[in-house]
């Protein structure tokens, strides 16, 4: 496929004001006047429904706001109205199934539309309405203005005297028509970075922009061709892995049916031969890798994103997935394709996967996979530091393996999510393979020498749960199945793998570290076991940070780099602890279906519970803090250009390195997890179900045995407890003064306990630190309100790995 033309002179064109425009010819005609900077639409299609969006195709290199960022895609349609163009947006998530036109009538009144413009008629001719939409595409339909100001200082609004049409940037293909907008906001209250920081900074508005005080981006404003009516939707199951993204309400559908009616979101896929088993398809569904990624990244970009033929294979397809360079005389603006796009940006941050989708079926119509610049360099940290691996300036290829691994393993993550998969947080229990959709933490060994091994860190191909998926939602029933058959169908290919197999779903929500309950589904862990992977893995740290030091960084660099790799280090623990502290107050459960046999909810049995606490409170052991000697005489102030980032640990002795404030972030971490009160308040709840699991009274003794009560070591050690000590009752008195009446009440219990305790006599640092810990509870019950917020280092914010 080509490049279209650049834009031309319309033949013949009379005299007027757009006598001299030039023309680009497509789904929505456009047609650009250069002398007056305006930009004009041709309507031939009233009344037609079609999809509109808008897109960032110039961003700011911020995370929040980056290349080809998508908004939600709209149904509109252009209708007339007197010398009017209004681009109105009908109301598609109220719908009736009904034929008869007085019940389709009925809806349609019954809920609001949107008219989002209204253009002026320039010209009529030939059966097309010709309207300057100049304005239209000049204004800040994102709202980027508000977000501009939500990331840095003061207010930014638009400033229309800097805003133009970018007709490099304006295309018309035949599926699709797009304007580029360059878009000005201004701010004069932002400030510039002063001269001696020259360019060491890479985040902020400052750091992102030339001058900060005007911010130029580009937004693509999209005007896309609906498919045909040849799609066949497929309802959502929520045991499926599938995104559940079209939703209606049908006031058509019977009383006996639920009114409101779920699509999953898939490609368009068919066989040659429906009724094979193995099928070559209609037409393949193609992705196609953007050539500005840098090698060796590019090869293991196409590399992983190739993975999921094997799936559709399982599903009934032969070579109906394919990943391929793209042609050099391609343009990716095409809506024809399917882009895998490499984003360089100024701060690591996730990559999506994401796509346009016909609001009406849940149709895919492209798939767009975003893969961020900085996660190879992260991932290149990281094994630095696990592996201290240069003895001279030699490159090391497990350092380099390992980032290219979690490459391959990204790209397919991502395009999965293109193809309409949701994650899998419940899939890492079965190893690495089993789905590329789960968020996946290396997996780390110690060789027979004590080393860290790198060799197994990442899957090697899509698993299991990913045939599964695809097998569900793109299996093609031969001609002659009833919908009845089809759902029969459907179900048992979800009910076989579990009952069979022992593998489901679990989603993002339920797999967060703060909300989430189930005792299995995680982010970024490894291992069926969360108690016993996190002893586990807190040895294999201990090994790596007894051999980390110099050798950590190449000759030449820094020292004072090292604290940035020490930092995934000490922390290597911190993800394995989410999921282990899951199991506290944890529920295990399913998506079940009345009738499918599935056990909807089960609480975590007391041993599990109790194992989880004791490997969770050993993470706030002095031991496992404290950094030796040996390496803090290594970790000089920084040099001017190396700053500080977001990812650096926080501390509270100024320019140099401060291993007690990392000892606190990485208590802040656990115990803000811990102690969190919803968590509280099902640990309460589950032991007044059942008296045999660890109640909320349990964990607040352990947590007070592990830390106040327990001896004091010498040393560094002895300073690191009594920050951790500090750190329990700071987050104690938090959850004292926001959980539940029942948390509340056994929490204050806690602090009435501590406040009491006879404390033996101590050196003057103990005495002080156990002075004020009395004064900070008494001022607590003083005036409870002031303790909501911990207010200790915060851990720095680690993901995406």
């Amino acid at each position: 496929m080509r490049t279209p033309q650049p834009l031309h002179d319309i033949p013949d064109r009379a005299a007027g004001p757009l006598a001299r425009a030039r023309r680009l010819d497509g789904f929505v005609p456009l047609l650009w006047d250069e002398n007056a900077g305006r930009l004009f639409i041709e309507v031939r299609r009233l009344g037609e429904d079609f999809l509109y969006l808008d897109r960032l195709s110039h961003a700011l290199g911020d995370n929040r706001m980056q290349r080809g960022d998508l908004s939600r895609p709209t149904i509109v349609r252009f209708e007339r109205r007197g010398t009017a163009l209004l681009l109105v947006a009908p109301n598609w998530a109220w719908r009736t199934s009904s034929p008869e036109a007085p019940q389709k009538l009925a809806v349609r009144q019954s809920f609001a539309e949107s008219v989002l413009w209204r253009f002026d008629i320039a010209e009529e001719r030939d059966g097309a309405l010709l309207a300057d939409a100049t304005a239209f595409f000049l204004r800040d339909s994102r709202g980027l203005a508000g977000q501009l100001s939500a990331l840095g200082e003061g207010s930014y609004t638009l400033d229309a005297a800097r805003c133009a049409i970018a007709d490099e940037g304006t295309r018309a293909f035949p599926r699709n028509s797009q304007a580029e907008a360059i878009l000005t906001f201004s701010n004069p209250q932002a400030q510039r970075l002063p001269f001696w920081w020259g360019d060491g900074r890479t985040e902020g508005l400052a750091a992102m922009a030339p001058d900060p005080r005007s911010i130029t981006l580009r937004l693509r404003h999209c005007f896309i061709e609906l498919p045909d009516d040849g799609y066949k939707p497929r309802e959502f199951d929520p045991r499926s892995s599938f995104f559940n993204s079209v939703i209606f309400h049908d006031f058509g559908r019977s009383l006996e049916q639920p009114m409101d009616v779920h699509y999953a979101i898939r490609h368009r896929l068919e066989k040659q031969d429906p009724t094979a088993l193995l099928s070559d398809p209609v037409e393949p569904i193609t992705y196609y890798l953007d050539r500005g990624a840098p090698e060796p990244m590019r090869t293991a970009l196409l590399e992983g994103a190739r993975w999921w033929n094997r799936a559709f294979e399982a599903a009934g397809f032969r070579d109906a997935f394919r990943v391929e360079f793209l042609p050099e005389d391609a343009d990716p603006l095409d809506i024809r394709f399917n882009m895998i796009t490499w984003v360089p940006r100024g701060s690591r941050g996730f990559s999506y996967g994401t796509m346009i989708w016909d609001p009406r079926t849940g149709e895919i119509i492209q798939g767009q996979v975003t893969i961020t610049a900085l996660r190879d360099r992260h991932l290149r940290g990281i094994a630095e530091a696990l592996l201290s691996p240069y003895e001279d300036g030699t490159p090391c290829p497990e350092v380099e393996q390992l980032m290219l691994a979690r490459l391959r393993q990204l790209s397919a993550h991502e395009v999965g999510h293109t193809l309409g998969l949701d994650h899998n947080h419940i899939a890492s229990i079965h190893g690495q393979d089993m789905s590329v959709c789960d968020y996946p933490a290396p997996l780390l060994t110690l060789d027979a020498e004590g080393k860290v091994d790198l060799s197994a860190a990442y899957g090697t191909a899509i698993g299991r749960w990913d045939e599964i998926s695809i097998t569900w939602g793109y299996h093609q029933f031969p001609p002659g199945t009833t919908p009845e058959q089809e759902r029969a169908g459907l179900d048992a290919i979800l009910m076989d793998a579990e009952r069979n197999e022992g593998l489901y779903t679990l989603a993002q929500q339920d797999g967060m570290p703060d909300s989430g309950v189930h005792p299995k589904g995680h982010h970024w862990d490894t291992g069926a076991d969360a108690a016993e992977e996190l002893d586990r893995l807190m040895r294999v740290r201990a090994a790596a940070l007894s051999r980390f030091g110099e050798r950590a960084i190449k000759p030449g660099r820094p020292l004072a780099s090292l604290a940035d790799l020490l930092v995934p280090l000490f922390l290597l623990h911190r993800y394995q602890t989410e999921a282990a502290v899951k199991l506290l107050g944890g529920l295990d459960f399913r998506y079940a279906l009345r009738g499918d046999g599935q056990k909807p909810a089960t609480l975590v049995p007391a041993d599990d519970q109790r194992r989880a606490l004791r490997a969770v409170l050993a993470t706030l052991d002095p031991a496992a803090l404290t950094l030796p000697e040996s390496l803090l005489a290594l970790l000089p102030p920084r040099p001017p250009e190396l700053n500080r980032t977001r990812d650096s640990f926080p501390g509270h002795t100024g320019l140099t390195f401060d291993p007690l404030g990392a000892a606190e972030a990485a208590a802040t971490h656990t115990l803000a997890l811990l102690l969190a009160p919803d968590r509280a308040a099902r640990l309460a709840e589950h032991h007044a179900r059942d008296s045999t699991l660890p109640g909320l009274h349990d964990v607040l003794a352990a947590l007070l045995d592990a830390t106040w009560h327990a001896a004091a070591p010498e040393g560094l050690a002895g300073a690191v407890k009594l920050r951790v000590d500090y750190v329990a009752l700071r987050h104690l008195l938090a959850l004292a003064a926001n959980g539940s009446p029942i948390v509340r009440a056994l929490a204050r219990q806690a602090v009435r306990g501590l406040r009491g305790t006879a404390w033996p006599d101590a050196d003057p640092v103990t005495a002080a630190h156990r002075a004020e810990a009395m004064e900070m509870i008494d001022a607590f019950f003083h005036a409870p309100e002031n303790f909501r917020k911990a207010g200790t280092l915060p851990v720095p914010p680690g993901s995406p790995i």
